[in-house]
């Protein structure tokens, strides 16, 4: 037993050093992304790797919350970002819960005709959403841009949290109907707690691509002042003369921030259990 409990702590310690290595090297690129974030204008352009920064300065993240409209640009990340979270969850909720829980004509044929839309390219429909957007005057508009991210990410959030949702089982539902609930008692006081973890998790999920979307953030947000950080950080490269690495890395350090800070206060909810308030 003495042999096989060492042989077993040998494996484990072998793993957990691989895995460490490969976390690591994953961490390699976003070191030296602050390296350079807090080094001078010229070491983005030295020959030698490196990821302590040898004179450390903070004159770029000064720059970028100074002299260029960083906040304004976090602003309108946010607008976008909660405004496509409210619209697709709000559609996204309800149709979920009706294809999982109900059995009607054309279900099966509607969820994979989602599924098919969802595959293709989003860039495919860029000319007509464009075309689209300016005939509606919504062109350079976040309402626009909230239309499309919501209609987008609504296909996502249908599929994901319809398999949350029949993880549930039927039997907590019927019980609360036993106990004199009708169906809209029974779906905010039961079945929405329950699904808690997923609508949490769906819309970390819709945030983080909304966040970092940059294809339409760039092509239908034509003034600086809509500019969302994705518009705001190609504008701070566009400019051959005045590109300026250190601070670019460092407009990317502060956008990234917030979503690291959303991402660790919910972590909780990406490992609980759906139905773990039905079995209490």
């Amino acid at each position: 037993m003495n042999k096989k409990l060492i042989r077993k702590n040998i494996r484990l310690t072998i793993l957990n050093m691989v895995f460490l290595l490969l976390c690591f090297i994953t961490l390699v690129p976003i070191l030296y992304a602050l390296n350079v974030s807090f080094s001078g204008h010229g070491s983005a352009l030295s020959g030698t790797l490196s990821l302590i920064p040898r004179n450390p300065t903070i004159e770029n993240y000064r720059a970028i919350l100074t002299e260029e409209p960083f906040a304004l640009w976090l602003k309108n990340s946010l607008m976008l970002s909660l405004g496509a979270i409210l619209f697709s969850m709000v559609c996204a909720v309800p149709a979920a819960y009706a294809v999982s829980r109900w059995r009607f004509p054309g279900r099966r044929a509607t969820l994979r005709l989602l599924l098919v839309l969802n595959a293709f390219p989003q860039i495919l429909t860029m000319f007509a959403l464009f075309r689209v957007l300016k005939t509606a005057g919504l062109l350079n508009s976040h309402l626009g841009l909230v239309i499309i991210y919501a209609g987008s990410m609504c296909v996502f959030s249908i599929w994901n949290m319809k398999g949350y949702f029949d993880t549930i089982p039927m039997e907590i539902e019927e019980a609360s109907k036993v106990d004199g609930a009708n169906n809209a008692q029974m779906i905010l006081r039961i079945v929405l707690p329950l699904a808690k973890p997923a609508i949490i998790v769906t819309c970390l999920m819709v945030l983080i691509t909304v966040w970092n979307e940059y294809i339409f953030a760039t092509t239908f947000l034509l003034d600086r002042s809509t500019y969302s950080l994705a518009g705001g950080l190609y504008q701070l490269q566009s400019n051959d003369y005045s590109r300026s690495w250190p601070m670019f890395t460092a407009a990317s350090v502060l956008a990234s921030l917030p979503l690291l800070i959303i991402f660790f206060k919910l972590q909780k909810y990406m490992v609980s259990g759906l139905t773990a308030g039905g079995v209490k």
